[in-house]
């Protein structure tokens, strides 16, 4: 156990119920309550206590393990728990969490593919998302057209988009064939189709769009399209930091023999080792 109590609007953070400071103007509007008494700011939590927000039960127990999951998004899935018309979303398989939620990390438009992350850290996923934390995202990019170095200078300086300027910090050419070439590109922001609209600024279409990295973590080779798999403690905190917050405990989601969740790995593992294999992606590593 690393401590005992904790803030409690860092405890509603992590158990994904808003932002820290977010929160924090619960607690002032006195809507959160800890056995059955108000808080206010400063005050602790811990595990023997019961802690309600807006009436409602918060688990204390099942918040301190931090978990981040690697999704491999396909393309014809959308990023919402549940779809009115009937089409698949990321969540369909992600692993059971008993008691807490998975939440997404960005989202990814229905034809884009690639890396998802899912945590049940909600200051983690705040602080991810948040344009001021300037965490990059890297994509692989198809574009149709020729490219030519004017336009590749002006995406890197910055364009005039209908929400404001944007800008690749780097772009890379990775090949192609016929009309079509392969880019690697970072951004620094998460922004409604932001990669399509900065390509098509210079009258210039994207045939295939694949995140391959969000901050330090990597889509490997091993995560196949419509898989997950989970990040071990190490690569976890290394995330963390990257948004200045301390390391926290970490438990695997499988935990026993009779566990569904091994049964769904198990699944996964055979689905790999059947599959043809596949060239990793060219990354633009950065330390």
């Amino acid at each position: 156990m690393i401590m005992s109590t904790e803030r409690i609007q860092k405890v509603l953070a992590k158990a994904g119920k808003g932002s820290r400071r977010d929160m924090e103007k619960a607690i002032e509007e006195g809507r959160v309550k800890v056995n059955g008494e108000a808080v206010t700011l400063g005050d602790r939590v811990g595990l023997s206590d019961t802690l309600e927000l807006d009436g409602r039960p918060v688990k204390v127990e099942d918040i301190r393990a931090r978990r981040v999951l690697v999704y491999n998004k396909p393309e014809g899935e959308v990023c919402t728990r549940r779809d009115p018309d009937g089409r698949p979303t990321v969540f369909d398989r992600l692993p059971e969490l008993p008691g807490e939620r998975w939440i997404v990390v960005g989202r990814l438009d229905l034809n884009t593919s690639g890396l998802l992350l899912f945590t049940n850290d909600g200051e983690l996923a705040n602080r991810l998302m948040h344009p001021s934390s300037q965490v990059d995202r890297e994509y692989a990019v198809r574009v149709l057209g020729e490219v030519k170095p004017e336009h590749v200078q002006r995406m890197h300086e910055g364009v005039e988009l209908e929400d404001g300027p944007a800008r690749f910090t780097d772009i890379q050419e990775f090949g192609g064939s016929g009309a079509n070439t392969w880019f690697h590109v970072v951004i620094m922001e998460g922004r409604n189709r932001e990669v399509r609209r900065l390509w098509e600024s210079q009258d210039l279409k994207v045939s295939r769009l694949k995140r391959v990295r969000y901050g330090s973590v990597f889509l490997d080779s091993d995560v196949r399209a419509g898989t997950w798999k989970e990040l071990p403690k190490s690569e976890i905190d290394k995330l963390a930091r990257l948004v200045e917050l301390e390391p926290a405990p970490w438990k695997s989601i499988v935990q026993g023999k009779n566990d569904p969740n091994r049964r769904k790995v198990a699944n996964q593992r055979t689905r790999r080792s059947v599959a043809a294999p596949r060239r990793k992606s060219g990354a633009i590593r950065r330390k």
